[in-house]
């Protein structure tokens, strides 16, 4: 995009180009909230880019509304049409991994909004409720600007928000979020025990209605079905452990939270994240299908 800043631009042009790399990150965030897609994410915040270099935008008089709206507005299409992508997905689908941290290569505005926990939650959202609760409770739009996004009424904007906020609050008190310092302290615990072989010491850290679940996309060879019981998942990841013997278990910071990143021969082939409720792992999602992998 530092292509953009050629002879011969207007005004407004040179205008967009001293405060895009500032609103870049929000265009980037909305849109990988509302698709849960790194590389979807990618395409839209360039076309949005592309829009914006190309538009009149001397009378807009706030431009990180303007773009965020563009950006919503896209993602909103692209999201009607993901629903279908989704049903015909082989196996459980989750969320594109968004390296975040000092590491990261895509700047993003970080909150518990972009966890894959938050991400699955707002899964379960229509597409207009999802749209509607990122706009106005994660980045503040105004409902009249939702309104016209969803074309629909600002009466009705304000309900599918409403809506959309109860049921994310409903699902965030059936499963608090855990603290930095626990989930550290799980994740540091866990990874001795995978790394050993340590049946046990596996069991021990998983709530015994813990569920696993693997994203292969029918790339690679993953579980289809999600496995329950912490005695049952303790042998799988034992299992699978032997199978793949990793060269090395990293810790990252995945989507504002620390995660496990698994490497063997010199590539990354999953990056895990979890749940933690009462200091066990109650959900355990790993991402494995490659074409989610390449950007970590």
């Amino acid at each position: 995009m530092g292509d953009s800043h050629g002879p011969g631009r207007s005004e407004p042009a040179d205008a967009l180009g001293a405060g895009w790399e500032r609103h870049r990150p929000a265009v980037f965030g909305v849109a990988y909230r509302l698709l849960g897609s790194v590389a979807d994410a990618e395409d839209v915040t360039q076309d949005v880019w592309l829009r914006a270099a190309g538009a009149d935008l001397r009378d807009v008089g706030d431009l990180h509304a303007w773009l965020v709206t563009v950006a919503a507005r896209r993602s909103y299409d692209i999201l009607k049409s993901a629903r279908f992508r989704r049903e015909t997905y082989v196996g459980p689908w989750l969320p594109e991994p968004l390296l975040t941290g000092p590491d990261a290569s895509q700047p993003v505005l970080v909150d518990e909004s972009v966890s894959s926990a938050m991400l699955l939650i707002m899964e379960e959202l229509s597409p207009p409720e999802r749209v509607a609760f990122v706009l106005h409770d994660v980045f503040g739009l105004e409902f009249g600007r939702i309104a016209e996004v969803l074309d629909v009424s600002v009466p009705g904007a304000r309900q599918l928000a409403s809506r959309a906020r109860r049921r994310v609050a409903g699902a965030k008190r059936s499963a608090p979020q855990a603290s930095k310092a626990e989930r550290e302290r799980v994740l540091t615990a866990f990874r001795a025990a995978y790394e050993t072989g340590d049946l046990a010491g596996l069991v021990r850290l998983l709530h015994p209605d813990v569920v696993y679940v693997t994203d292969g996309g029918g790339k690679v060879s993953a579980a289809r079905r999600l496995i329950s019981g912490g005695e049952r998942v303790a042998e799988v990841m034992v299992r699978t452990g032997r199978q793949w013997q990793p060269d090395r278990i990293d810790f990252a910071e995945i989507g504002g939270e620390l995660a496990l990143v698994f490497q063997r021969e010199g590539r990354v082939y999953s990056v895990d994240t979890v749940q933690i409720t009462g200091g066990l792992i109650s959900a355990y999602r790993r991402v494995m299908n490659p074409d989610k992998l390449a950007r970590i």
